[in-house]
């Protein structure tokens, strides 16, 4: 231990004549002070707050980050790196309650005048500075709830479109606690920045696993019920009915919440009138095929399909087309869209399943081994749906309960027999919504 304490000072002392070896009138040293003499104890100092900080003398440390905030704060960001770093290690060892205040006062102090004096860090400024400092605030003050969300209200704002999307998720998930535990925060609130900071995560499809948080703090907050919404927006749509972003809000977020209520068709199909668009349709159709009229879903994917020009969007409304159609127990018109939406995307396994309800559907209007032999393409199309499904598909499972019904459909090997047709061999349908498809003989 003393050999190391003699090095340590053998060290100190060489650094200390290297220093004296120095020319600080030299116009690089501005920054350390407005002369040489000033300079020269100036960085000094740095070296002694680095070595005391280094061996843990707190206290030692604490005096020369005095002298240099006092001194020559603009001279170096690490004054406040290692500044930081020891006012975090005295909060760990405060001995009371009132000296962990101060110790956190003094931190966040910290935050603030290294913001102030190397906020334009191309890398490490304004945005990065607050960003640190909401973290650890509510780290250490985790009761002062409205400071935590003025804290990373703060960082957002600065940070801008390039605020890291966990803190953003942070951020809203504590807003969220707050109006479930707390009188502070307002449904109207938690609705607005809901709105506001979703564009964070669309905008960056890397940050999924922050982009669930946030949606599931948003889902579990309570506030975003349609009693809620309505009584948010009925109030603002009644000053401004035709504000478009309005609009847009009152929909997405009734949308989101599966509000039926008429409040929420009225808000919609204004919006739709000021702004048609495929996405508005599709809130539509759901919405009207919920309540049961069909006819009108259809209506409104059919406006929405006769104006949009990109293959994806129109493969979509005529997926939701089929889907209606086939609720709607319209099995020709399903048919006919479903085809449509799997010869724009031959790789989506709706239309597939789609197509098999129809082919089965139209079974029985056929009648006798014209309408069993019906269940063999009804059975390979929705084989291919299941195989491209995604596994957490809805219609995974109808799909595999289909398969069984219609395997349950085909024809037994007597009746093949009598048709003259044999295990294997290629068989055309002849009638119902699957008239033409080519598919193989297999007996029950």
């Amino acid at each position: 231990m003393k050999k190391f304490k003699f090095l340590l000072s053998a060290a100190c002392a060489f650094m200390a004549v290297a220093t004296y070896a120095q020319d600080f009138s030299d116009p690089k040293y501005a920054i350390w002070g407005d002369t040489p003499e000033e300079r020269q104890q100036n960085i000094l100092n740095s070296n002694f707050f680095k070595e005391a900080c280094d061996n843990k003398d707190y206290d030692g440390a604490t005096r020369y980050l005095q002298e240099l905030l006092a001194k020559c704060p603009k001279a170096s960001e690490n004054t406040f790196v290692r500044g930081i770093t020891l006012y975090k290690n005295k909060i760990n060892r405060a001995k009371s309650l009132d000296e962990k205040k101060m110790y956190v006062d003094s931190l966040m102090l910290l935050y603030d005048l290294r913001n102030e004096y190397f906020g334009d860090h191309a890398k490490r400024g304004s945005a990065y500075i607050l960003d640190r400092k909401a973290r650890e605030y509510m780290t250490y003050c985790p009761n002062d709830r409205a400071g935590i969300r003025e804290a990373f209200r703060k960082a957002i704002e600065v940070g801008g479109a390039q605020t890291d999307p966990e803190t953003v998720a942070i951020y809203f998930a504590n807003l969220c606690e707050d109006y479930k535990n707390t009188d502070e925060v307002m449904p109207d609130e938690v609705l607005s920045e809901y709105e506001r900071l979703a564009p964070y995560f669309d905008n960056n499809p890397a940050a999924a696993e922050y982009k669930d948080q946030f949606d599931a703090a948003f889902g579990l907050s309570g506030a975003a019920s349609c009693e809620n919404l309505e009584a948010l927006f009925s109030a603002k749509l009644a000053a401004a009915p035709d504000d478009e972003a309005l609009l847009s809000q009152a929909v997405g977020l009734m949308s989101r919440a599966n509000c039926d209520s008429e409040f929420y068709f009225t808000t919609a199909e204004k919006y739709y009138q000021i702004k048609p668009s495929s996405e508005t349709a599709m809130f539509l159709a759901q919405a009207f095929q919920n309540k049961g009229d069909f006819t009108k879903a259809k209506t409104y994917l059919n406006e929405a399909l006769a104006v949009e020009q990109d293959p994806a969007e129109r493969q979509l409304l005529l997926v939701r087309i089929a889907l209606v159609g086939l609720a709607a127990n319209e099995i020709s018109d399903a048919a006919a869209a479903a085809r449509q939406a799997r010869d724009l995307n031959p790789e989506d396994g709706v239309p597939y399943f789609v197509l098999a309800q129809c082919y089965a559907s139209s079974a029985a209007s056929c009648g006798g081994f014209a309408g069993q032999a019906v269940y063999w393409a009804a059975y390979d199309t929705m084989a291919k749906a299941l195989e491209l499904l995604p596994g957490d598909s809805e219609y995974v499972e109808p799909a595999k309960k289909s398969l069984s019904a219609f395997r349950n459909g085909f024809p037994n090997a007597e009746e093949c027999f009598f048709n003259e047709l044999s295990e294997g061999a290629r068989y055309t349908v002849t009638c119902g919504t699957a008239a033409g498809v080519v598919t193989t003989v297999r007996p029950r």
